[in-house]
């Protein structure tokens, strides 16, 4: 199970060559990770009500191909690592052709731990909101 983000490219995103900034991929990728949560009943903001952060551990940005300003783009988003105390995301940015196909541009990872929001301690999703912990052992994604 994977949740699909559609942006267009906004013009502060661009550089002076008209092309996508390399920053604005972790942005889109956080953009994807919100909407990710949501498919499950529940956001970042209650998440974090129940005392639960989900600061950045790791992240992996790999390019292949630029995006431009005005382009529609879809942002895939997977679960594929889950523990009571992390979770790791994957993202695949694709631009949507005219013609209704799908370009890869490139694709990323991050990691998160699950920490209490007032100690910053590693704390346990799995404890704190079991129902988001199952909902969101069953979406893992399988690599072949």
């Amino acid at each position: 199970m994977h949740s699909k983000t559609k942006i267009t490219v906004r013009y502060a995103e661009t550089d002076q060559m008209g092309i996508v900034h390399h920053a604005s991929y972790p942005i889109w990728y956080e953009v994807g990770r919100s909407d990710f949560i949501k498919m499950f009943g529940t956001s970042y903001v209650e998440m974090e009500k129940a005392g639960i952060m989900t600061p950045l551990k790791n992240l992996s940005c790999s390019y292949k191909l630029p995006a431009y300003y005005d382009d529609n783009l879809i942002i895939r988003t997977w679960c594929i690592t889950l523990t009571a105390a992390r979770i790791v995301f994957t993202y695949s940015v694709k631009r949507i052709e005219e013609d209704g196909t799908e370009t890869e541009l490139g694709y990323g990872t991050t990691e998160h731990g699950f920490v209490d929001s007032k100690t910053l301690r590693p704390c346990s999703i799995r404890k704190r909101m079991p129902q988001l912990y199952e909902k969101l052992n069953k979406s893992l994604k399988v690599f072949d």
